[in-house]
């Protein structure tokens, strides 16, 4: 009880440390204040619209890499969307990546009376972020050609691309070992011990890095997602006057998504915006300017999020409590919230 205590006043203490360092160190506010004031909303409505369309793209992606783990009868896609749905909105509100474990959380209530699905539903959330790796390559070399970089930002890039080319080869070589259906049939026999068989179980997961056809359907549906993305943040340029070229929103977009990776309080906020300042003032945006962009940007993306993720967690019959419990999963086999689950099967 005290560990925990003290994870959850951590992102709090350094929420706070970071308001007050951006309150006493930040943009000029009454510039933060004016940008808000000439917003051209026709675009904020485009920019919502498009990021929505890169959601619905990127389940689809998901569900690719779910039907090459999971037997039949497997969820339909609504019931994947409405689990990446719950997934954002507790990305957004909550430290850490508690939405990638609350999605599968979400999809094992679905799948009652199947021992080691959510273990296997861990693996397929691993593997769908790792084609992520595609675009973000595809990103970095865009944005090296043809971006006016921060200094500090090359290396940056570079660490967290070595990072992810690292995890993606991981999961490469755990889908070829102790992955397949009858593999965890045998750990529900009890031949290995607890944490073995939750490896494996996880690994079943990765079954769609062994299926060359699924593995490019998938990468190319979160190529489209981000595509999207991309023209989210290009027309949220556009809301807030900013008429830089669109190489410029591809900077922002990979800088937002390199200073998320580790998510030491919810979204980030502040050090996204000051990410988002420090890149546009590259191309002469006034950094006041840059951040107040990168508010709206912030609330656009947490809109759409937050919206259609209470939406569908309401749908679920889930709480923001329940939620937080799903914190513990890392901890447990699977969240109390799923073992206790009662949901019938999920149609296909």
């Amino acid at each position: 009880m005290k560990s925990r205590g003290l994870r959850l006043l951590a992102p709090v203490v350094a929420l706070a440390l970071a308001a007050s360092l951006v309150w006493w160190r930040g943009p000029d506010w009454s510039v933060v204040r004016d940008t808000f004031t000439v917003v051209r909303w026709p675009w904020v409505v485009t920019a919502v619209a498009l990021n929505l369309l890169s959601i619905v793209v990127r389940s689809l992606a998901w569900n690719t890499v779910i039907r090459k783990a999971i037997a039949a009868p497997r969820p339909g896609i609504r019931v994947v969307f409405s689990a990446f749905s719950v997934g954002l909105f507790a990305n957004a509100v909550l430290p850490g990546r508690v939405g990638e474990v609350a999605r599968a959380a979400v999809l094992a209530r679905r799948l009652p009376g199947r021992k080691g699905v959510w273990a296997t539903l861990i693996g397929t959330v691993f593997a769908h972020r790792m084609f992520d790796l595609f675009p973000t390559i595809g990103l970095v070399v865009w944005v090296v050609l043809g971006a006016k970089l921060p200094h500090w930002a090359l290396m940056t890039i570079v660490v967290v691309l070595g990072i992810g080319i690292a995890l993606f080869a991981f999961a490469i070589v755990g889908a070829r070992e102790h992955g397949s259906r009858e593999q965890a049939g045998r750990v529900l026999e009890g031949q290995l011990g607890r944490v073995r068989s939750l490896i494996t179980r996880a690994r079943v997961g990765l079954a769609v890095m062994r299926e060359p056809v699924a593995a490019a359907t998938a990468a190319t549906f979160q190529f489209l997602g981000w595509f999207f993305q991309l023209l989210a943040v290009y027309a949220a340029m556009h809301a807030f006057r900013i008429y830089e070229p669109i190489v410029a929103a591809a900077l922002v977009l990979l800088m937002m998504n390199v200073v998320t990776v580790f998510p030491f309080w919810p979204g980030n906020i502040g050090l996204v915006q000051a990410a988002v300042a420090v890149s546009l003032a590259q191309y002469g945006v006034d950094y006041g300017k840059g951040f107040a962009y990168g508010i709206g940007l912030q609330l656009i993306e947490a809109s759409v999020g937050i919206g259609i993720g209470t939406v569908f967690l309401a749908r679920e019959g889930l709480s923001y409590a329940m939620l937080k419990d799903f914190e513990q999963a890392s901890e447990d086999e699977e969240p109390a919230s799923v073992s206790a689950s009662t949901e019938e099967p999920a149609r296909v």
